[in-house]
């Protein structure tokens, strides 16, 4: 058995950058174990046999405004500019998402839309952006009806369907991410960097693990592997002790046999859909707040501006999280509420008694990560345990 140095759990953005980081920068031996089939996370994309890139687990869509997270990825692939753009279906009508000025003029008659616009730039500030949940509290009228049509028609039933519950049981953090926006940029993000690796994500990630130094595994259940010796403190790896480093980015909760309970998730069907004809919709995402039992159809010819006779979509929903079910059992979506935190906050402890052992990533931290918040955590997280003293 090849020695190993370092052993990384799962081959996402954030084990794939720590796994580099750890072969490159301080010359280890790196095993990466990944439970799936293939590299890449949820980030993981393919060409169809009509070559239209698709994404797997649903769009994703890289932004950033971290200059260190861009450069260290441009390393490893070549950018094609693609700005989002998400339309909703509301009322019959088309019209932009996140909320802003040119949708509240395509809902509302010409002089009460003026009226509302003076208004929220007056409230708020000209580019300014404001919570839907804030906007109903608002002591002006009209901005309150503005904000309480937009809960209504755009907001409470998507946020039902995503969630399983009502917007008021989520965190914060979660409903402040659907702001009204006082501009009229379309953009759904308004990051310096939009762009998408021009080979996909799978070549990307492929990229930064095609080092001399790391060795893959896919079809690999690292729990059945790696165990963590509580009255030593210590790790063994097939059976015997490994002084080396353990990187964990899944699930706290699997690491340590539920024992504290399980972790919470949202899931996500996807049913794909591919038609002979040119172009099935208007852009690349159009949501569906209030009708049908999916949240948005998605299509991928779009992303990368791909010109085929074929195309394909994506229709999304959302359902809760079912280890024991084969359509249910991808966690994608923390749920965020006090019990929850408090529950990983008992594992994340049992964790620090490992010297050896770190965790990153959007499963081990338990939050929602952006991609550009992984790559930038995992980077932060390698040079936060390779300190002088700490290694």
């Amino acid at each position: 058995m090849a020695e190993y140095d370092v052993i990384v759990v799962g081959a996402g953005f954030s084990g794939a950058v720590l796994a580099e980081r750890f072969a490159n920068i301080q010359d280890k031996n790196v095993l990466v174990l990944e439970q799936r089939s293939h590299i890449a996370g949820n980030c993981y994309d393919y060409k169809t046999e009509h070559g239209v890139t698709v994404h797997q687990y649903g769009p994703h869509l890289f932004h950033t405004n971290n200059e260190e997270v861009w450069q260290y990825l441009s390393q490893f692939t070549k950018w094609t500019p693609y700005e989002h753009k998400v339309l909703g279906s509301i009322d019959e009508n088309l019209v932009p998402i996140p909320f802003n000025l040119n949708t509240l003029d395509a809902l509302y008659p010409k002089d009460q839309a003026q009226r509302i616009e003076a208004l929220l730039v007056e409230q708020y500030g000209a580019g300014g952006k404001v919570p839907i949940l804030e906007l109903r509290k608002s002591s002006h009228v009209l901005l309150q009806q503005l904000g309480e049509f937009v809960y209504q028609k755009f907001f409470v039933n998507y946020t039902s369907k995503q969630w399983g519950c009502s917007p008021e049981e989520i965190s914060p953090a979660v409903t402040a991410r659907v702001p009204v926006v006082i501009s009229r940029d379309d953009r759904y993000f308004h990051d310096k960097y939009q762009a998408i690796p021009s080979e996909g994500y799978t070549q990307l990630i492929t990229n930064i693990l095609d080092h001399s130094n790391i060795t893959v595994r896919l079809n690999t259940d690292a729990t059945k592997l790696v165990t963590l010796d509580i009255h030593e403190n210590g790790l063994k790896f097939q059976g015997k002790k490994f002084n080396g480093k353990l990187v964990f980015t899944g699930m706290l909760d699997q690491l340590f046999n539920y024992e504290e309970g399980e972790l919470p998730y949202r899931s996500l069907q996807f049913d794909f859909e591919t038609l002979p004809q040119a172009q099935y919709q208007a852009a690349t995402t159009v949501n569906y707040p209030n009708e049908h039992a999916y949240t948005r159809i998605t299509e991928f010819k779009h992303i990368l501006n791909q010109t085929t006779a074929h195309t394909t979509i994506v229709k999304e929903y959302p359902q809760d999280y079912d280890r024991f079910d084969a359509t249910k059992n991808v966690p994608y979506y923390p749920i965020f509420n006090q019990a929850n935190q408090e529950r990983f906050e008992q594992y994340k402890q049992k964790v620090q008694a490992f010297e050896n052992v770190i965790t990153a990533g959007r499963l081990a931290d338990y939050k929602y990560y952006n991609m550009d918040d992984a790559v930038g955590n995992a980077l932060h997280t390698f040079n936060r345990f390779t300190e002088p003293g700490i290694v």
